[in-house]
Parts: C-alpha cells; structure tokens; sequence
C-alpha cells in the first residue's frame, strides 16, 4: 500500500513536470510570445535544467532542444525509479499494452525508448485537450484571452487539414478532423511503438 502511494505520488509529481517540458517546447516552437503568465510559470518550474543543459545540447533552426531532452531524460528516470519503488507495478507505457516494470528496470534500452514512447503519447494527449478546450471556447467565450494562444499552438496542425477541406454549412471541421487523426495516432503510432518494445526487448 505504501509503495503504491508513493509509487503513484513520483508519477504524478514526474508526469506534471514532463507535461510542462513539452508545453514550453511546443509554444517555443509555435514562437508563441513568452510575456504571459502561463510561460512565466513554465519557466519557473523547468528554468533549473533547461538553462544548464543548454550548454550542452544546442538548438535546432529555432527549436530549444534542449527542452526536448530534459523531457526525455525524466521520463526515463521516472520509469526507472517507479520500477524500483515496487517491481511488480507494470507500467503502461503507451495506453495499449502493459510492459512488466521489473523488464523496464532490468532494461536501460528498454526504459530509453519507453520514455520516448510516453513523450509521443503525452504530446497528442496535450494536442487534444488543447483541441477541446479551443473548440469550448469557440462557443461559450470565443473572445477569451487564450483563444489567440491555442489558435497559434494548433495552426500547424489545423492548416493542412483546412487547406484540404472547406467549412461544411459554415462550420469547420478540421478540429473535429484533427481529434481523430490525434486518436488513430495513439491507436497505431503509440501501440506500434509498444508492440515494437516488447518485440526487441
């Protein structure tokens, strides 16, 4: 019961900060404007291995990859320290198929590549809450101050569907389109990449 408790308290604490990782990646590489006080607030939380770890690993046409890495690097610590804090947990590293964490802790390949594998998972769950949250706004508050921010974070994704389909009756798809690209993603990408897992480990 205790280990459970803990093992569920470094998870969270460990998947909240990886979350704030890859969102400050995400509106650095939508060159969203860091004068407001949700990146306040991100870089506060990530400023303490993101600034070091520049030094080390450099950026990419624009992109902060170091932010990238450091997401990568606690998730990988995150798997190993909640196989240690009790083996029998089994770690369900892509939403589909369990992975044994005493396999996951005997494993520093195996541990590696299931840290990219829950990067790539958290990232479309982020796509879709943000998905969510703009098409609410859209109709209760579509004047929000954070309707400019998720337009911004989703264009990339939302322009090639738009450009390919045109608004049906005035409304436009392409969220509701992008929802389901983002689930068949995490049907097929994810559970290949986990399928993919338990074959070469």
């Amino acid at each position: 019961m205790i280990a459970q408790a803990l093992a569920f308290l470094v998870d969270t604490l460990g998947t909240l900060l990886i979350v704030a990782l890859l969102l400050r990646f995400w509106l650095q590489a939508a060159r969203a404007p860091f004068n407001n006080p949700l990146a306040g607030l991100l870089a506060t939380v990530t400023d303490w291995g993101v600034k070091p770890l520049r030094r080390v690993v450099p950026g990419l046409r624009g992109l902060d990859l170091a932010t990238l890495v450091l997401a990568w690097l606690v998730a990988w610590v995150l798997n190993v320290l909640l196989s240690l804090i009790d083996p029998r947990l089994v770690l369900d590293l892509a939403g589909a198929v369990g992975v044994g964490a005493a396999s996951l802790g005997a494993s520093v390949g195996l541990a590696a590549f299931a840290a990219l594998v829950q990067l790539v998972r958290l990232f479309i769950y982020m796509m879709i809450a943000a998905l969510i949250v703009q098409m609410l706004l859209s109709w209760v508050n579509p004047h929000s101050p954070l309707g400019p921010l998720l337009d911004l974070l989703l264009r990339p994704f939302l322009r090639p569907i738009q450009s390919r389909m045109r608004p049906v009756s005035g409304f436009d798809l392409s969220p509701l389109v992008l929802l389901i690209v983002c689930q068949l993603a995490l049907i097929l990408v994810v559970g290949g990449l986990t399928r993919l897992v338990l074959m070469l480990f």
